[in-house]
């Protein structure tokens, strides 16, 4: 006689366990004692774990708690990136301090955003004016003379940690960096996109690292820094984004800084979206028409914008507004045409701004489907199809761009 035998649901490994169980135990904690104890063993565990490459049982550890325990998974992602970002340097009996920052460059451009390489001379001058307006006086630097995309920064805590700790050996012991850039990933072209340059700053351990830390002399504030080192390096950064409008951003952590520089090129990819369509296809902005759509599989992840010619169905453009953080839209927001979420209204704003009247907004989610050929993704249609974008046929030749 055959037994049908229910199948036993796969058990997490104990590495993924025990993490969960400390940041559970650390969300629980109701002194900075406690906090202390189980932070010292949270951070302990991450670093093996990210040394030995082992991003799965943190990438498991994370979906885990975040779909069942958020105050947990907030902890815990806190802690990953601040352990792959961050450590302690041993040097002839000191310890460093080592912090990797991210300095974003958000730029906008008709025809191509530059990356790649940049000579050593460039980086002796980023590295003065760093020091100058930013860095503390007593503090080590070191910086990848590489322009990166977002395609070719580190794409997992693991690939981060790994660049630190090269990097951190280079600030402290100021030597030259021991890795390959040649084999970087390539650009993708967008109209509107962040770019970054790479820093390890270190100091010894409970000494600054940035000019607003110190105590002697005059109180610096952050916005002064950011100011005069936007204007020292202008002459240089025209050098490297030539035929771009740029913004330089205040270096800081490196998680930090990646997303502060997604969020504030968003509304940026819409304006140079309609810039594009209105010298490409030479229509003004009123003759244009948007659609705007939520797209995830139980919650929203990210907007996508689709682009046409007012009273024509096809979508000739469109652009992805990824969601970051603790932003997100509710079911019942989304139902209601998210006429109460800052999110899409920022949206909705952005394309008025930009002189497009009509905007179209879905009342309901969409899974995020990507087109099976190229992978570029589909875009929702008013009459609530996921298409591929395509310019008319006698668009002038180029290439199409996405964000």
């Amino acid at each position: 006689m055959t037994i049908n035998r229910l199948k036993a649901k796969p058990r997490n490994s104990p590495e993924v366990e025990k993490l969960i169980a400390d940041a559970l135990a650390l969300s629980a904690s109701g002194s900075k004692v406690e906090d202390n104890f189980w932070e010292d063993k949270i951070f302990s565990r991450l670093t093996k774990l990210l040394k030995n490459q082992h991003q799965q049982v943190i990438e498991t550890a994370l979906d885990i708690t975040f779909k069942s325990q958020i105050s947990a998974f907030e902890i815990l992602s806190d802690a990953v990136e601040t352990t792959a970002e961050s450590m302690a340097y041993e040097y002839l009996g000191q310890t460093y301090s080592v912090l990797l920052l991210a300095i974003p460059i958000i730029a906008q451009t008709k025809y191509s955003i530059p990356s790649g390489p940049f000579k050593a001379s460039l980086a002796s001058e980023f590295a003065i004016n760093l020091h100058q307006h930013v860095i503390a006086k007593n503090a080590l630097l070191s910086i990848v003379p590489w322009l990166y995309s977002i395609d070719q920064l580190p794409q997992s805590h693991s690939q981060t940690r790994l660049l630190l700790e090269r990097m951190s050996e280079s600030a402290v012991l100021q030597s030259d960096l021991k890795f390959e850039l040649k084999d970087m990933p390539e650009t993708i072209s967008v109209l509107a996109d962040p770019r970054f340059i790479i820093c390890a700053v270190a100091s010894l351990k409970g000494t600054p690292i940035f000019v607003w830390q110190e105590e002697e002399g005059q109180k610096v504030e952050r916005s002064v820094s950011l100011k005069s080192l936007q204007e020292s390096m202008k002459p240089h950064l025209a050098l490297m984004l030539p035929g771009c409008e740029y913004e330089m951003m205040l270096p800081d952590a490196y998680f930090t800084n990646c997303r502060e520089a997604d969020k504030r090129v968003r509304p940026l990819s819409l304006k140079a979206a309609v810039n594009y369509l209105e010298t490409t296809l030479g229509v003004k902005p009123s003759e244009l028409s948007c659609v705007v759509a939520a797209f995830g599989n139980e919650i929203a992840d990210e907007f996508r914008v689709s682009f046409a010619i007012k009273g024509h169905p096809d979508i000739i453009y469109g652009v992805v507004w990824p969601l970051y953080d603790r932003e997100s839209i509710s079911a019942e927001d989304i139902e209601d045409g998210g006429d109460n979420d800052t999110t899409m209204q920022l949206i909705a704003d952005t394309l008025h701004l930009a002189g497009i009247g009509d905007v179209f907004k879905h009342a309901m989610l969409f899974v995020p489907e990507m087109c099976e050929d190229c992978g570029v993704p589909l875009f929702p249609s008013r009459s609530a199809e996921v298409v591929h974008a395509e310019m008319p046929i006698d668009t002038p030749a180029q290439q199409l761009l996405f964000h």
